[in-house]
C-alpha cells in the first residue's frame, strides 16, 4: 500500500470517530495532494450525495482551504452566508445540504497533510466541546502518519545498500529510526496499532537468547536513545520524562545489563539482541 493509499484509509476511519465523539452527521475528508497547494477530498460518511467527492480545495480558498493556510481549526455558522471565507465551492456544498461547517487540519511536522471536515444540515453554532472533539480526532491521525512516515524511513534505511556505501551510517539511521519508533509507541492510543509498533521495532532486534536479560519497556525506551548518542537531556525531551527519570531508567538498565557505563550497556544490550 502507498502511503497516499494508507493515508486515505486513515482519514476514511478518522470520519466515523469524528461523527461519533462530535454528535455531527456528515463528516468528510481528504489529503493534501502531492506538489500541489491543495486538497483532495476522497472520503465521505453521512453525506447523500456525491457532491463533495474529488472536490479539489486550494489553499486559501473556502473553509477548507483556509484551515489549510493557516494551519489551524476553521468553523462557520452558516457556510453560504459567511464572510469569514471565500464562496468558489458553494455549489458543491449547497448541493449536499450543509450549513454549518468545521474544518480541523492534520498537521505532521509542521506541515498540513490532510483535513477532516464536520457538518450540520442547519445553521446552528459549533461550540468548542464540538470543535475539541474534532481535533483530538486530528491529532490521533496525526500520531498514526507520524508513526508510518517513521516506519517509512526506517525501513529505508534498514535496505541493503549499493557497494561502497558507508553502512556503518546507514546502521545509525537504523538504530535512531527504532528509539524514535519506541518513542512514539506509548502516544499511540489504538492498543493494536501500539502493539504492531512495537512488535516492527522487535523486528529490527536480533532474536533475544534463552534466559537473557530483560529490560523493562521505560528502560529499553531510554537505552535505545542513548545508542543513537542521545545525551540524558535529550533523551528526557524526547520521551517527555524528568532528567532525573531517565538516570534512574538508564541506572537500572546498566545494572541489569552488568555494564559501568553507558557505552558498555548499549553493546551489551546488543549482545542480547535488545537494541539493533
Amino acid at each position: 500500500m502507498t502511503a497516499d493509499a494508507a493515508g486515505t484509509v486513515e482519514i476514511g476511519g478518522a470520519l466515523a470517530r469524528l461523527r461519533r465523539a462530535t454528535g455531527l452527521p456528515v463528516a468528510f475528508g481528504g489529503l493534501v495532494e502531492s506538489g500541489r497547494p491543495r486538497i483532495r477530498i476522497s472520503e465521505l460518511s453521512g453525506t447523500t450525495t456525491a457532491a463533495l467527492r474529488s472536490l479539489a480545495v486550494t489553499s486559501g480558498n473556502g473553509l477548507g482551504g483556509k484551515a489549510v493556510a493557516l494551519a489551524r481549526p476553521c468553523a462557520v455558522t452558516d457556510y453560504s452566508s459567511s464572510r469569514q471565507i471565500s464562496h468558489e465551492y458553494d455549489v458543491p456544498v449547497a448541493a449536499e445540504g450543509i450549513r454549518s461547517v468545521l474544518a480541523v487540519p492534520v498537521v505532521v511536522r509542521r506541515r498540513v497533510r490532510g483535513v477532516l471536515y464536520g457538518a450540520l444540515r442547519s445553521p446552528r453554532p459549533l461550540g468548542d466541546r464540538t470543535l475539541g472533539a474534532a481535533m483530538a480526532v486530528a491529532r490521533d491521525v496525526e500520531q498514526v502518519l507520524v508513526v508510518r512516515d517513521e516506519a517509512r524511513g526506517l525501513l529505508a534505511a534498514a535496505r541493503p545498500e549499493p557497494a561502497g556505501t558507508d553502512r556503518g551510517a546507514a546502521w545509525e539511521q537504523v538504530r535512531e529510526a527504532h528509539a524514535a519508533l519506541r518513542a512514539l509507541a506509548p502516544r499511540i492510543t489504538d492498543p493494536g496499532l501500539r502493539a504492531e509498533l512495537l512488535a516492527a521495532c522487535g523486528l529490527l532486534t536480533a532474536p533475544p537468547r534463552s534466559g537473557g536479560v530483560t529490560l523493562a519497556p521505560r528502560e529499553l525506551d531510554v537505552l535505545s536513545w542513548v545508542a543513537a548518542g542521545a545525551t540524558n537531556a535529550a533523551v528526557a525531551e524526547r520521551l517527555g520524562l524528568g532528567a532525573e527519570t531517565v538516570k534512574g531508567y538508564l541506572r537500572s538498565a546498566m545494572r541489569k545489563l552488568g555494564a559501568h557505563t553507558r557505552g558498555e550497556a548499549v553493546t551489551a544490550a546488543r549482545a542480547a539482541g535488545l537494541l539493533p
